[in-house]
């Protein structure tokens, strides 16, 4: 495993040594304190922010797991502390759960409004390192702790885009349903949550074309799957400071 003070190999040994429950302080020290040159050299394609962010993200849901596991089965309040509260810090700056997925991964979208509303007065870090684009993929990407969650994987710059073809075709066999009598593709609430971000229904149906979730001239109307208690809950955990 790279050692090297590099910020990509910095995240991606972060994220190895806290899925291998090895030593990682020293290297969330480094993280906290490289400077903002560094990182926006570091972080200068849209591949490397990718694979930067979902390690940083997908390591620290993985600590503030270890660390508060009750605030995942808690209330509102809860869960607004374990994905809203500033407790991860990067280049100097505190960030949350919430700056990385909406912020940074989703280029500043609110984490409410189906994709279609700005996140209001995002920070000129925000700014300075976020995606150019918003990438719908992302939500294939990071562990949140709920039911077909992707599995946990160290993203490379090299390889982000292939990586995340995976990770997003494992996602949709596994909770994509597709009835061609009824003319009915039951999917995962994230494509209602965030239909947005695919460019809305029709985006949605090209997305669940393109991975192969359901036939290529195949055009359904969606069912979303139901929201249990726990999973509503999981829909308020991004209610903003």
């Amino acid at each position: 495993m790279s050692t090297q003070l590099d910020p990509l190999s910095l995240s991606a040994d972060l994220l190895y040594t806290v899925k291998t429950e090895g030593d990682h302080d020293w290297l969330r020290t480094h993280l906290a304190t490289l400077e903002r040159s560094r990182l926006e050299r570091a972080l200068s394609s849209r591949e490397r922010r990718l694979a930067f962010w979902f390690n940083c993200y997908n390591a620290y849901a993985q600590l503030l797991l270890e660390e508060s596991p009750e605030l995942l089965e808690g209330g509102l309040v809860d869960r607004w502390t374990f994905f809203g509260r500033d407790r991860i810090p990067v280049g100097g700056v505190w960030l949350s759960l919430n700056d990385i997925q909406h912020g940074m991964l989703r280029r500043s979208k609110h984490p409410w409004g189906f994709g279609y509303v700005p996140r209001p007065f995002p920070s000129r870090f925000e700014r300075q390192f976020r995606l150019e684009e918003c990438d719908p993929r992302i939500h294939f990407a990071l562990s949140r702790g709920g039911d077909h969650c992707p599995p946990i994987a160290v993203y490379s710059a090299a390889d982000v885009d292939e990586e995340l073809d995976i990770s997003i075709r494992w996602h949709l066999e596994e909770t994509v349903g597709y009835d061609p009598d009824d003319g009915v593709a039951t999917v995962p609430r994230l494509f209602w949550r965030y239909r947005g971000d695919f460019g809305g229904k029709h985006g949605v149906l090209d997305f669940l074309r393109e991975y192969e979730a359901i036939p290529e001239t195949a055009s359904p109307s969606l069912e979303y799957e139901r929201a249990t208690r726990r999973e509503t809950l999981k829909l308020e955990e991004t209610l903003e400071r």
